[in-house]
């Protein structure tokens, strides 16, 4: 009997299904592309124009996407139609020069050839993705072209912000590329599959992968290489801890799917690797209620009012208005356990909601059951606000009297913060640390992508430590390192994956694999146990010996949108028969994955507790819950 492996991309559409039989074991194509990010959707568009017959993308995850799912979708490009209808004159030597302005901060090493190779395409790219979707996602009558102050200001308007117009994307260029690869039958999308091994033949070349999915292990092979777009370890705290001091505290906004297991992968056929230690934060993290690794972006802006920063000691570590982002981001990096507590006062935050910037706070932080209550704290007095965040309460009292001091005088000599209004969006009024109420909001280091990998050249085929190139083997996007320094300028995060990855395919389709070259192991191999997830332990949710009378059972869980997950299950001769899910709340993209997979899971081991799929955690979850429901009514 066929099983389906293949799921949705959104819930207006549904990608081309790979069907296997139970018994396949292999499947081909001209290119395999490993992962379906930003850049492995836009190297399946590419090499389909190139000719392709058959292109395979692997996708670990139940959906299309990879980072482009936890991001707002900014993107960049110099001399682009917008900027053109704008009467924004800019040219490619100023965006690479703004590029590696950016990323050679605090010993980055921007790797011009490949950033100049990646902005002489982005216009054409970025034009392609206009007319493809893009220009009717802007709102009417504003702006398009824009600083990001999320980012070091480039030295003119060249950030978009598109939004898409599906709710089922975060992403414009996400809603754009997988319209595209919708509507090319040569493409195929393979979901819930993870790649585990590059397979290399005896030429030397880089053929095919291994990789396990619903039906167990398929192998992948390719008759013009492999295109490895597997994104970064943004979700690997043990990978980070390797290359930053505090890196495994650092709070993982990036997709789950990014825990470097690509790069070990192509290590393991000799890839070489660098600029490990290129791993951006944010210092604006707030850490999530149920997972105490995972957090979102979410600063309260309360010090452009006033308020102050301080670490796990009670003391300033920067100044909090430096609008240099990257000043404070390695600030906070180097602080105890990557954590600070932004300190305010009623007055503080008086004067920030009379500017625009106070939104963000009233988003997270105003209401009673917000998303960040869980961080807030208030006392009547600094020395008891110090007891409720855990510091020095001397520290913590004398800090802010150095402060308070210092507004007085108008000089603050330990930091450089100006202590005065000014026209800066990072300076809107001074206050002192004063009044009858204290708070704090214990902020993070996030991370939501990283900069090091594999070593590439301008083609994007993999070069092995001895700089030589693999034959067969390309990569794109966040798993390739070297190329932007220790930080990305606004928009390349979402542009230069898709750039990288139509290179990648382009050349791949073009060259000819190259024969004699000896496969073997990098000397630098990352060692395993960086990819070994923690065990949980787990309660049963069901004890499955007892005794089930057989008929159907219906019974629902709430979900992950707050509605109700319904379940029918099946019992004949004392065991699951059948599971179906009847109806839910959830976001189609994401719950397409387990919907289509756990049921079946749940009746292949005749238990409610199976794994749960990558990036679709609670909606795993809540079909198990609901199904343990059914259970107890047929055990009654």
């Amino acid at each position: 009997m066929k099983r389906i492996i293949a799921t949705l991309l959104s819930l207006a559409m549904l990608l081309t299904c790979v069907v296997l039989p139970a018994s396949a074991q292999t499947a081909d194509a001209d290119i395999i592309v490993v992962g379906a990010g930003g850049a492995g959707l836009s190297a399946a568009i590419a090499a389909a124009e190139a000719g392709a017959n058959k292109v395979i993308v692997l996708e670990m995850t139940a959906k299309t996407g990879g980072a482009l799912n936890f991001t707002s979708g900014s993107m960049s490009a110099a001399g682009t139609i917008i900027q053109k209808e704008e009467g924004i004159e800019d040219t490619i030597d100023s965006y690479v020069a703004d590029i590696i302005n950016n990323g050679d901060d605090f010993g980055g090493q921007p790797n011009e050839e490949l950033i100049r190779v990646y902005a002489n395409e982005a216009t054409e790219v970025f034009d392609w993705l206009y007319e493809e979707g893009i220009k009717d996602m802007f709102k009417p009558g504003a702006a398009r072209a824009v600083f990001a102050p999320e980012h070091a200001l480039y030295s003119v308007p060249r950030t978009y912000k598109p939004s898409p117009t599906d709710p089922n994307y975060k992403s414009a260029a996400h809603q754009v590329l997988d319209k595209l690869v919708a509507a090319d039958e040569r493409i195929e999308i393979i979901t819930l599959t993870t790649a585990k091994e590059l397979i290399a033949n005896e030429k030397g070349q880089i053929t095919g992968v291994k990789a396990v999915g619903p039906n167990g292990e398929v192998t992948y092979t390719a008759t013009k290489g492999v295109i490895v777009c597997t994104g970064g370890y943004s979700s690997n705290g043990k990978l980070m801890g390797q290359y930053a001091a505090e890196g495994d505290k650092y709070l993982q906004g990036g997709a789950p799917g990014a825990d470097g297991y690509g790069i070990y992968m192509m290590q393991k056929v000799g890839a070489g690797v660098t600029a490990m230690n290129a791993i951006p934060t944010f210092p604006m993290g707030l850490i999530s209620r149920t997972d105490d690794t995972k957090g979102q972006i979410a600063s309260t802006y309360t010090w452009k009012t006033g308020g102050i920063a301080v670490n796990k000691n009670g003391e300033r570590f920067c100044n909090e208005t430096e609008d240099e982002v990257s000043v404070r981001e390695v600030a906070l990096e180097e602080q105890p356990d990557a954590v600070l507590f932004d300190i305010y006062t009623d007055k503080i935050l008086s004067d920030l909601f009379a500017t625009p910037s106070g939104w963000i706070f009233m988003k997270f932080y105003f209401y009673e059951g917000g998303l960040g209550d869980h961080v807030m704290y208030s006392a009547d007095s600094i020395e008891e606000l110090a007891e409720k965040i855990g510091v020095p309460a001397d520290n913590l009292k004398a800090t802010i009297e150095k402060y308070n001091a210092a507004v007085e005088a108008g000089v603050d000599e330990e930091f450089g913060r100006e202590l005065k209004t000014t026209d800066s969006s990072y300076n809107l009024a001074f206050n002192k640390i004063e009044g009858e109420k204290f708070y704090a909001i214990r902020l993070h280091a996030l991370t939501v992508m990283t900069l090091g990998g594999v070593t590439a050249n301008a083609n994007m085929q993999v070069l092995d430590e001895a700089g030589n190139v693999i034959p067969g083997l390309y990569a794109a996007g966040e798993c390739v390192g070297g190329i932007w320094g220790k930080f990305v300028s606004g928009g390349t995060g979402v542009m230069g994956p898709i750039v990288f990855g139509r290179i990648a395919a382009r050349h791949a389709m073009a060259n000819d694999m190259a024969e004699g070259y000896e496969v073997k192991e990098a000397a630098g191999l990352l060692d395993a146990s960086l990819f070994e997830k923690a065990a949980v332990e787990t309660s049963a949710r069901f004890d499955m010996t007892r005794a089930l009378k057989d008929g159907e059972y219906t019974a629902s869980a709430v979900g992950h949108n707050g509605g109700d997950l319904t379940v029918k299950v099946t019992i004949e001769g004392g065991k699951i028969a059948a599971v179906e899910v009847v109806s839910h709340t959830e976001t189609q993209a994401i719950a397409a994955g387990p919907i289509a997979s756990v049921p079946a899971a749940i009746v292949a081991g005749n238990t409610p507790d199976v794994d749960t799929v990558t990036g679709a955690t609670v909606t795993s979850n809540t079909i198990m819950d609901a199904v343990a429901l059914c259970l107890e009514q047929a055990a009654q």
